[in-house]
């Protein structure tokens, strides 16, 4: 278990409601979770925003009013931001520090996890396994919070979490950088077992509706099943990522 020393001064999503708070909370550094913005939304402060978002690589929702309305019933302006409870990393950084320290990588590539207790469930496992960092997407991934970290159990305050725009490209940095990259999917007759991930791994795990993407599974240098047997065709994702994370944990501990 975690203790309260792990947990870090912020333990909520902030939220932070009109266009000169929210840049304000831009400028000074803070790492946003979530910017929402109202639907045709117009003026020179909004524009001073929309520069600043550029700058810093940062993207929003546009959305009704009414959904804005929902998050906050204070004069928001058209713009309400979360901040996030966690500090992101970039996989570019990393990768160097894990080798530095003469470890081999073994990273966590998710793509399409929307479910909050999926990805904190995932987490966990990943933080238990010796997984050194989790990629997840800007776009389209669960939202890190409260809830998230509580079903991590705290993990998500220690495992370092990378946010990118484009996932091929952060496998094609992988791959350059010496990983290689395991896609577990039920789109090949290869089962988990085959791949030695005593090798630096990146393991790719996609969503239940959509799975890896096409993209993904075509760069990868192993497509991995699980096997199932049964009625049932599928195991939560959480569960299927604890399957082959456990794997690599076999391979590496055998091969000490």
């Amino acid at each position: 278990m975690y203790t309260s020393s792990f947990l870090p001064k912020r333990e909520n999503n902030q939220l932070v409601f009109g266009i000169r708070a929210v840049i304000e909370a831009i400028k000074s550094g803070q790492e946003m979770e979530s910017i929402y913005i109202q639907r045709g939304l117009r003026g020179e402060l909004f524009h001073e925003l929309r520069e600043l978002m550029n700058e810093y690589q940062l993207s929003a929702q546009l959305v009704p009013v009414e959904k804005l309305n929902r998050l906050t019933a204070k004069n928001h302006q058209g713009v309400v931001a979360f901040i996030s409870p966690i500090t992101y990393h970039q996989i570019e950084d990393i990768i160097p520090a894990i080798y530095e320290k003469g470890e081999t990588p073994l990273i966590l590539v998710l793509d399409g996890i929307t479910d909050v207790r999926n990805m904190g469930a995932i987490a966990r496992t990943a933080a238990c396994s010796g997984v050194h960092a989790l990629v997840v997407p800007i776009k389209g991934s669960a939202q890190i919070n409260p809830d998230t970290i509580k079903t991590s159990a705290g993990a998500l305050y220690t495992l370092p979490v990378c946010r990118h725009d484009n996932l091929q490209k952060v496998a094609r940095f992988l791959q350059a950088s010496g990983l290689q990259l395991v896609a577990c999917t039920e789109k090949t007759e290869e089962f988990l077992y085959t791949p030695d991930y005593t090798a630096p791994t990146a393991i790719i795990m996609g969503s239940e509706d959509d799975g890896i993407s096409d993209e993904l599974i075509r760069i990868s240098d192993h497509l991995a099943k699980i096997p199932l047997f049964g009625e049932i065709e599928s195991l939560n994702v959480s569960v299927s990522a604890g399957v082959i994370l456990y794997e690599a944990v076999r391979q590496r501990i055998q091969a000490k």
